[in-house]
C-alpha cells in the first residue's frame, strides 16, 4: 500500500425540491448552493463551505460546476451571491451566463 491518498469523489446536484446545489466529498455534505427561480433565471443566494473543507479550492469548483449545470440548462444566472459574483468577476468568459440588461446590478457591466 502507497503513502498516497487517491483523490477525493467530489460530486455537485441540483437537490430541486430543496432548491440547493449540492457538493458532496466522498458522500459527505460538503457544501451548498442555495437559489431561486426567477422566471427563467436561476438566482444564485448563498453559496457555504463547510469549514472542515475550506482551503481546498472547493468553493470556486463547486461554483464552477454549479454554473455549467445551469448554463446546460438553457437558462441565465443571476449571482445575488458575493461569493458567485466575485467568482464571475474573476471569470469574464462566464459573464455571458448573466443577461446582459443586468450586470450592471451585480458590477458586472464592464465585462463582455
Amino acid at each position: 500500500m502507497s503513502g498516497t491518498s487517491p483523490d477525493p469523489v467530489v460530486e455537485v446536484r441540483d437537490v430541486r425540491a430543496g432548491h440547493r446545489f449540492v457538493l458532496a466529498v466522498d458522500g459527505a455534505l460538503a457544501g451548498t448552493a442555495q437559489y431561486r427561480l426567477d422566471g427563467d433565471d436561476v438566482a444564485l443566494l448563498h453559496t457555504e463551505i463547510d469549514p472542515a473543507y475550506e482551503g481546498r479550492g472547493l468553493g470556486s469548483s463547486f461554483v464552477r460546476e454549479v454554473l455549467r449545470q445551469v448554463a446546460e440548462r438553457g437558462v441565465a444566472v443571476l449571482p445575488y451571491c458575493p461569493f458567485v459574483r466575485a467568482y464571475l468577476q474573476r471569470h469574464p468568459d462566464l459573464v455571458h451566463l448573466v443577461p446582459a440588461a443586468r450586470r450592471a446590478e451585480f458590477d458586472l457591466e464592464q465585462s463582455a
